[in-house]
């Protein structure tokens, strides 16, 4: 994170970041960084105490920001009903390694490693995007662990000829890549454009952008890119595994980074265990732009639907920012 001590102090991307990490520690959690051996450091929100009659829920966030500016907006509608954990994937936040995997089977390993470390034997997930990519994997892998999976717009079953079959909405790779892992005002304002039905980004200032990139965008910038190219290399449905689990599977009508076809191309792979809900009006970020409708298709699918819908935690922090 690339900002001067007293930059940050004026940066609204840095106060904002701060907000969320206050939010999350009000919310019940506690940032907690692991050593997992062989040069692999990986953080988590984790519960400030583990409560064993409640079931574990696992948030994994996508490319972008960190996981708290993914989820901050849902935290509230799980701590009283789940011990929550929330990491930061691999080279995202305050994780990394030292090591050369870049795959989201990588991934997947660590943070399982991750929730053993913190002694959690089985878990539900919520995956956005990438994050779905790692939570699909960690159902492959650890079948026996995973319970309930949600995958938001997570494309696992695209694969490398997509690409040169201009079934994207980008040219090649490296334009792609420019978009995802944008560096420049004009670059974040395609990934905006992208990501949402309504982007706001013509609208915002060129300064505000700047410094967003230089909070969130500039750390591992090329071992992100790395992740990103594992994920294309030689893909292809038929070497995906299936999984068991009941999958809920959720999708931006008018996804533009991972268009809708990938979703039910999932759904016809994963059988007759997985659901898809399809939202309309919205685009990639459809966590972000249709969050009520998110969360009410979460709840349905997650929660035992006798039980009380749990209040507001913040409802000052919640007007600010809604």
């Amino acid at each position: 994170m690339h900002v001067s001590k007293w930059s940050k102090y004026l940066s609204f991307t840095s106060n904002r970041d701060w907000l969320y990490r206050y939010s999350f520690g009000n919310a019940g959690l506690r940032s907690i960084k692991t050593d997992l051996g062989e040069g692999t450091v990986m953080h988590c929100w984790v519960p400030k105490t583990h409560n064993a009659s409640r079931p574990n829920i696992l948030l994994v966030h996508g490319f972008g920001a960190n996981a708290m500016w993914q989820y901050g907006e849902h935290l509230r509608h799980f701590t009283s009903r789940f011990n929550v954990y929330v990491p930061d994937l691999i080279f995202f936040g305050e994780s990394y390694t030292t090591r050369g995997e870049r795959t989201e089977s990588f991934q997947a390993e660590s943070v399982m490693k991750l929730m053993e470390t913190h002694g959690v034997g089985r878990m539900s997930l919520i995956g956005i995007s990438y994050g779905g990519f790692v939570g699909y994997s960690m159902a492959a892998q650890f079948p026996d662990k995973m319970e309930k999976l949600v995958l938001c717009c997570a494309g696992v079953c695209l694969e490398e000829k997509d690409l040169e079959e201009g079934f994207f909405n980008v040219s090649d790779l490296d334009e792609a890549l420019s978009i995802l892992l944008p560096q420049t005002p004009e670059k974040l304002r395609d990934l905006m454009k992208f990501s949402f039905v309504k982007p706001m980004g013509k609208w915002v200032p060129s300064y505000f952008l700047s410094d967003f990139i230089d909070v969130m965008c500039t750390d591992y910038v090329q071992e992100k890119r790395e992740l990103l190219v594992a994920i294309l290399k030689d893909r292809k449905l038929s070497n995906i595994p299936k999984i068991t689990q009941s999958v809920l599977i959720i999708w931006g009508e008018e996804d533009k980074i991972f268009p809708l076809e990938l979703g039910y191309r999932l759904k016809r792979h994963v059988g007759e265990n997985a659901k898809i809900v399809v939202i309309k009006n919205a685009g990639h970020a459809v966590n972000l732009e249709k969050s009520r409708d998110f969360i009410k298709h979460l709840k349905s699918f997650l929660f035992d639907s006798q039980s009380p819908n749990p209040p507001s935690i913040f409802p000052l922090f919640d007007s600010i920012w809604s």
